[in-house]
């Protein structure tokens, strides 16, 4: 099996490069490298049944070429950048959009059938269905991020609809664990380093959130594309808990054993976009046998640790 994963260099995609080589996968990563890491396929590089290519989704005649000969896609390269949106609004819809139409323009000329595409829970904006299913009512779109990703997911299944393809769509809560490069750990870790006696907290730390480890996510993915059947699959992937914010602040101090003050700004909302409430229901992706391993706690103590051994994530070039 000829597996092509775009964005493979990134936190999520070279965890899943690193376990479609141990499930005997022939894998090549396609990335830009924008925000991925070729330290991150170290592992990967020593198979000899790897390739990477550098490469844009924007330039389709380079991802066309690339994805040949492939039997499946992981379309895991996107613009993640939720909290600053609205300062650059064609990134979305170019990254997002526009890229996840030339993979699958890319996919049709080659005659690829099967793709795996990582969305978001922040589809569901401000859902008033809590914990929130895959058939809940859509509100109003709360963030560019997530109206580009419930684009691409549309057209994902329009082509399933009229060029028999067969889709896995993933909507995610956030993710935690090895390789994580952005997110509320990792900014907090950064502030204590450079200041452990405050915290500057964007929102009033009531937010809850739902996060997963990413071993999970990727165990989630493997066994949906593995096991689910329909034409359209789409799986909500979390953990049957939240936290608030100010939990998971407590558990990083705790850790580093520190005692800041805190300083929140923001209100409920720490941003445009900012879900006060994030958690999904996960029944049909338990329904294929999918049981996560990580409860959220052990999850941001995980994620912490691999930032302590590897500080050298803290300045990496974005």
């Amino acid at each position: 099996m000829k597996a092509f994963v775009t964005g493979g260099a990134g936190f999520i995609g070279s965890n899943l490069v690193d376990r479609l080589l141990q499930r005997g996968y022939t894998v090549t990563v396609y990335d830009n490298l924008s925000t991925g890491q070729l330290r991150f396929l170290e592992s990967a590089k020593a198979q000899p049944r790897f390739r990477f290519i550098e490469g844009d989704i924007l330039d389709a005649e380079r991802l066309t070429g690339a994805l040949a000969e492939h039997d499946i896609v992981f379309h895991l390269s996107a613009n993640a950048d939720v909290r600053f949106g609205t300062q650059h609004p064609r990134r979305d819809l170019d990254q997002n959009t526009i890229g996840t139409w030339n993979v699958l323009e890319a996919m049709r000329a080659h005659g690829i059938e099967r793709v795996a595409f990582s969305s978001t829970g922040s589809v569901y904006g401000e859902s008033e269905v809590v914990p929130t299913p895959e058939n809940a009512p859509f509100p109003v779109q709360t963030s560019l991020y997530g109206a580009s990703k419930l684009a691409g997911e549309a057209l994902i299944s329009a082509y399933c609809e009229g060029y028999g393809m067969q889709a896995f769509i993933f909507r995610f809560v956030s993710i935690l664990g090895e390789r994580y490069t952005h997110g509320h750990v990792f900014d907090f870790y950064k502030q204590l380093l450079a200041h452990p006696d405050h915290l500057n907290v964007l929102g009033d730390g009531h937010q809850k959130k739902s996060y997963l480890h990413v071993q999970d996510c990727v165990d989630a993915i493997l066994v949906a594309v593995e096991r689910a059947s329909q034409r359209v699959n789409i799986f909500n992937l979390g953990t049957d808990e939240f936290v608030e914010v100010n939990d998971s602040i407590a558990t990083i101090v705790e850790a580093l054993k520190l005692s800041p003050n805190l300083n929140y700004s923001g209100g409920e909302r720490g941003w445009i976009g900012d879900s006060p409430l994030i958690y999904l229901d996960c029944k049909r992706m338990r329904s294929l046998g999918w049981q996560p391993r990580y409860a959220i706690r052990d999850g941001l103590r995980a994620t912490l640790t691999w930032l302590q051994q590897n500080d050298w994530i803290l300045t990496r070039r974005d």
